[in-house]
């Protein structure tokens, strides 16, 4: 048994568990994961059991509990610093950190049209003019902070794949699915995160789990 439990849903549409999964995997921690899958009977009592606010990740860690994608992010880096979760430099991590929390609290629009699933295909759908802004900003983040940080490396800060990334990395994976108009370079950037090993092996956990997902499965009509 290990010293951390990571508490997840559905691989194929959880976006905050990926979120918070990749962050264990950029800790170099080992842990235990607990898949809890969503939409069935039990689901929202057997998270309750394990996660104060009845949503998944949560991060078990002896007698602490983390249950934001992006505290767990936070937690990680202070028992680990030396794995740089977040650029060392200082311009460079604070900008992370910051494009980071508007990913966490913003980006709406998107979510609600082009939600993830990574076992499927709907190219061409979702396009609201809504989500279509988000997108825009998006594009306008990842361009502004590669410009910035990005040279050496095809991630948002270089060569490394940071916490910043797996921030948005649900959003890639978006991407994939829904196959949006996107610029060159966030095509690029949305490729390097997709190819990434660890996305590697999120996707074929996801193609092997058994529950079913009706609600994700079946895109709008336009």
């Amino acid at each position: 048994m290990s010293e951390f439990t990571l508490y997840i849903a559905n691989k194929a549409t959880s976006s905050w568990s990926l979120r918070g999964w990749l962050a264990c995997r950029l800790a170099g921690i080992a842990f235990d994961e607990v898949t809890i899958p969503l939409d069935m009977p039990e689901t929202h009592e057997a998270i309750l059991r394990v996660s104060p606010s009845g949503r998944v990740p949560c991060l078990h860690h002896g007698k602490i509990r983390v249950w934001e994608s992006i505290a767990i992010g936070e937690y990680l880096s202070e028992l680990h610093p030396s794995r740089n979760l977040w650029p060392s430099e200082r311009a460079a991590r604070v900008h992370a950190r910051t494009i980071a929390a508007e990913m966490h609290a913003g980006f709406a629009e998107l979510r609600r049209a082009m939600w993830m699933n990574v076992r499927k295909r709907f190219p061409g759908r979702g396009r609201t003019p809504e989500a279509l802004a988000d997108i825009a900003r998006i594009v306008a983040i990842w361009r502004e902070t590669r410009a910035a940080y990005g040279a050496g490396g095809p991630y948002l800060f270089g060569g490394t794949f940071t916490f910043a990334d797996a921030m948005y990395a649900p959003v890639a994976a978006r991407f994939v699915t829904w196959a949006p108009e996107l610029p060159q370079d966030a095509a690029t950037y949305v490729e390097a995160v997709w190819s990434h090993p660890w996305l590697k092996e999120w996707v074929t956990g996801a193609a092997a789990e058994p529950w079913p997902t009706p609600k994700y499965d079946t895109p709008p009509a336009t």
